[in-house]
């Protein structure tokens, strides 16, 4: 069975956690993913566990940031074990950081591949979540997914595949080339040309122009467990979290 789940950087400007946490669980969700200035420090992390068991969340998977999870292994599966994180994805690298060609691309995928071995070892599930940049042909021609990918060979992927479709890609054919991959997926969506300017051009999941039913249907059959919604900058987060969800259970 899939499960829903809520990003909690869509929040990050709504603060404190414990009403969002609150909102998100009156909302009807049961599940909800962390990213890593949720878990800064030992006082974050004990705020954290405290206000999942108190609104009876579960946080399945956890976003973590590269540096971490090669540097502080340790600290990162305690973070883990305390919310009870099942897998991990690393999600962003500054655009400084990234490679330039196909072949930075594919020894960035084997950077990825080892440091999510210590996870892995724990039983953990470890990936990459994408955004546009990964859709961009390097000057060699390469795509660097394809190249991430092709040197990360045990990398889950968390895929985004409403930054895949404004990578320029079709998410669908994504689907097909690295479905077996797929063991996350969020769920966003892209306002019409024009609108929702105050918003980055992002809407509430339904109301924009993402054809999820046909994306949920490729999707069936595979490793998916979470369907996660996510709005990059809400101006209204409860409002972004119920109607997302109700308009996604009605895929």
């Amino acid at each position: 069975m899939t499960d829903f789940s809520y990003q909690l950087y869509s929040s990050r400007n709504f603060p404190p956690l414990a009403a969002t946490l609150k909102m998100v669980a009156d909302a009807g969700y049961r599940n909800v993913e962390g990213y890593g200035a949720l878990y800064a420090d030992d006082a974050k992390v004990k705020e954290l566990t405290e206000h999942l068991g108190a609104n009876g969340l579960r946080m399945p998977t956890g976003h973590f940031g590269l540096d971490m999870l090669e540097q502080e292994p340790e600290k990162v599966l305690a973070i883990a074990k305390a919310v009870g994180i099942e897998t991990i994805y690393c999600p962003y690298i500054m655009p400084g950081d990234r490679p330039t060609d196909g072949a930075g691309w594919q020894a960035f995928g084997a950077r990825l591949q080892a440091a999510g071995a210590p996870y892995r070892a724990a039983g953990l599930g470890f990936g990459w979540h994408n955004h546009d940049f990964e859709f961009v042909r390097t000057a060699d021609g390469v795509l660097p997914i394809t190249a991430i990918f092709e040197g990360g060979p045990d990398l889950e992927w968390e895929a985004d595949l409403a930054w895949v479709t404004r990578g320029g890609a079709d998410p669908l054919e994504w689907i097909r080339t690295y479905g077996q991959r797929i063991t996350a997926v969020h769920v966003k969506d892209i306002a019409p040309a024009g609108e929702k300017a105050d918003e980055d051009g992002w809407a509430d999941v339904g109301t924009g122009t993402m054809d999820w039913k046909a994306l949920v249907a490729a999707l069936k059959g595979g490793r998916v467990k979470v369907f996660v919604m996510e709005h990059d900058n809400p101006k209204d987060d409860r409002r972004f979290a119920t109607t997302s969800l109700a308009n996604a259970e009605a895929l």
